[in-house]
C-alpha cells in the first residue's frame, strides 16, 4: 500500500487519486516471531520468482532521554479531568495533535527540579506535584513547594512509535528498512529503488518484545472494491443529486459532523469533505458544487438536537436552515448508540431531511483507540464490534438511505500492513490525510 506524501496530496485530491499500484498478492508473506526482537520472514514462490526465507533482527524500542525541559509555570493538577492529557502540562516528548500519546513515558524516570542543574532542588511527586504517568502530564499541588508562576525543569525518558518495513530489495534480498520514530502517526519506512514492501513491524512504544500482534505482513495491496452495481447506489438513492451533478445544476452539499468533520488540524484540501468534493468535480465535469461544513468538536447528533434557538450549533438553523441538497453526516461521537437508538434518532433525522427535500449519505465511522472499541489488537479486525455501526447498516438498508461504509475500509488496513492507529494524529481518533481519504473512497464508491 503506497500513500501519497503530503506534498503531493494537494495535487492528487483535485484529480483522480490513484494510490494502488499492484493487485492483491497471489501468495501471502508470512511473518513470525523468532525471538524477542527477531522475525522469521517467509516469501512463497510467485511466478518465476523463487521463494525465500530470512530471519531479521529488529531494533528494540526507540528511547529518548529528555533533560531539563523547561516549563515556565505548572497549572494545578486536575485529577478530575476526563482525559489524562488534560490534567496538567504536557511533556513535550510525548505530545500528539491536541493531546499526548499514552504509555510512552517511562514512569520511573520522571524528575521535576527547581533549576536546570542536576544538583538543583528535586521536587517530590504527590507532595509538590502530581502526574498522570500514562499520558505524560504534570501539575503542581496547591500545598506543595512549587509556586504559581515558578519555572520548573523536567527530565524523563520516553519511547517513540515506529513502523519498520521488511522489504525484498532489488537484488532479491530480504532486509529491514527502519521507520522514522514519531510520537504519533508514524509512516511506514521509506523504500529504496527496487524495494518491494513485504510487511511492517509495529514498534508501538515501550515494548518488551515483539509478538504476533506487532507483525503486519501485506496480504493485499488495496481495499477490494466490489463490482459496481447497476444502478449504482447514487443513481438509486440520490437521484436529485445525480441529476444536478450530470446537468451542471447548482448542488449544495452539507458536511455535518464532529471534530473529524471540523478537521482544522489538517489543511483544508486534506479533509474528507474537500477530498470528496474535489473528486466529484473531477468525475462530473459540469458539476457546480457548493460545500458547506457544519461541525462541532466533541459533540454528537444529540448535542445538536438539544441546542436552543440562536446558538451557534442549533440543529434547525445550522443544519436544516442551510437548505442543503445533500447531507453527508459523520458522527464517530454517536458510537455509543445502540441499534435501537440509531433507529429512533436517525429516523427523526431522515424525516427532517425528507421534509426539506434533502438527500442523505451516512458515513460509518473510522476505527478509534483499540481499548475504546473493546479491541485488544489491530489485526484480524475486519468486523467492527460497535453496535452503532451495525445499527447504521441496518437502518440504511431498511430505509433506503445511502451508506458510505468507511468502517469496512478501516477494518481491512491490517491486511495492507497498516496498524490503523498509525493514521491517528492524536493517537486516539483524529485521522490524518490518509485516513480522510478512506472516507472519500467510501463516498465515491457510491457514484457511477
Amino acid at each position: 500500500m503506497r500513500w501519497l506524501p503530503r506534498a503531493l496530496l494537494g495535487a492528487a485530491v483535485v484529480g483522480v487519486i490513484a494510490l494502488w499500484i499492484s493487485p492483491v498478492f497471489a501468495a501471502a508473506v508470512s511473518l513470525e516471531p523468532a525471538g524477542d526482537w527477531r522475525v522469521k520472514v517467509t516469501v512463497p514462490a510467485e511466478g518465476d520468482k523463487p521463494g525465500a526465507t530470512a530471519t531479521i533482527d529488529v531494533p528494540g524500542p526507540t528511547l529518548v532521554t529528555v533533560t531539563a525541559e523547561k516549563h515556565d509555570a505548572l497549572p494545578v493538577f486536575r485529577a478530575e479531568s476526563w482525559g489524562g492529557w488534560q490534567r496538567g502540562a504536557q511533556l513535550r516528548g510525548v505530545v500528539a495533535e491536541e493531546c499526548t500519546t499514552p504509555d510512552l513515558l517511562e514512569p520511573t524516570s520522571l524528575e521535576v527540579r527547581e533549576g536546570p542543574e542536576p544538583a538543583s532542588r528535586l521536587f517530590e511527586r504527590d507532595k509538590d506535584y502530581a502526574a498522570d504517568l500514562r499520558w505524560g502530564s504534570i501539575g503542581r499541588l496547591p500545598n506543595g513547594r512549587i509556586g504559581e508562576r515558578q519555572p520548573v525543569y523536567v527530565s524523563y525518558r520516553h519511547a517513540m512509535l515506529r513502523l519498520d518495513s521488511i522489504v525484498r530489495d532489488a537484488a532479491g534480498k530480504i532486509v529491514l528498512r527502519p521507520g522514522t520514530p514519531k510520537a504519533a502517526a508514524p509512516l511506514p519506512a521509506a523504500l529504496q529503488p527496487g524495494d518491494r514492501r513485504l510487511g511492517n513491524i509495529w514498534v508501538a512504544g515501550r515494548l518488551a518484545k515483539l509478538g504476533p500482534e506487532h507483525l503486519f505482513p501485506i496480504l493485499e495491496e488495496f481495499y477490494p472494491e466490489p463490482p459496481k452495481s447497476s444502478p449504482t447506489p447514487a443513481e438509486k438513492l440520490l437521484p436529485k443529486t445525480m441529476r444536478k451533478l450530470q446537468e451542471g445544476q447548482p448542488l449544495r452539499i452539507l458536511a455535518w459532523g464532529d471534530s473529524v468533520t471540523v478537521g482544522t488540524y489538517l489543511p483544508e484540501p486534506e479533509r474528507w469533505q474537500a477530498q470528496f468534493v474535489a473528486r466529484l468535480r473531477q468525475r462530473f465535469p459540469k458539476a457546480q458544487i457548493e460545500l458547506i461544513t457544519e461541525a462541532w468538536g466533541g459533540r454528537n447528533t444529540a448535542s445538536y438536537l438539544a441546542e436552543p434557538a440562536g446558538s451557534p450549533h442549533n440543529y434547525q438553523e445550522k443544519v436544516l436552515g442551510s437548505k442543503p441538497d445533500l447531507v453527508v453526516s459523520e458522527f464517530v461521537n454517536d458510537a455509543g448508540l445502540t441499534s435501537a437508538q440509531v433507529e429512533e434518532r436517525y429516523g427523526k433525522l431522515r424525516a427532517d431531511f425528507q421534509a426539506i427535500g434533502a438527500e442523505w449519505i451516512i458515513l460509518t465511522p473510522h476505527y478509534v483507540r483499540p481499548d475504546w472499541m473493546g479491541l485488544s489488537r489491530e489485526r484480524e479486525i475486519d468486523d467492527d464490534p460497535r453496535p452503532y455501526v451495525s445499527g447504521l447498516r441496518q437502518f440504511a438498508a431498511k430505509h433506503s438511505v445511502a451508506l458510505a461504509d468507511a468502517s469496512l475500509r478501516y477494518g481491512r488496513l491490517w491486511r495492507q500492513g497498516i496498524p490503523y492507529t498509525t493514521l491517528m494524529v492524536n493517537s486516539i481518533n483524529h485521522p490524518d490525510a490518509r485516513g480522510m481519504k478512506l472516507f472519500a473512497d467510501s463516498l465515491m464508491a457510491l457514484f457511477p
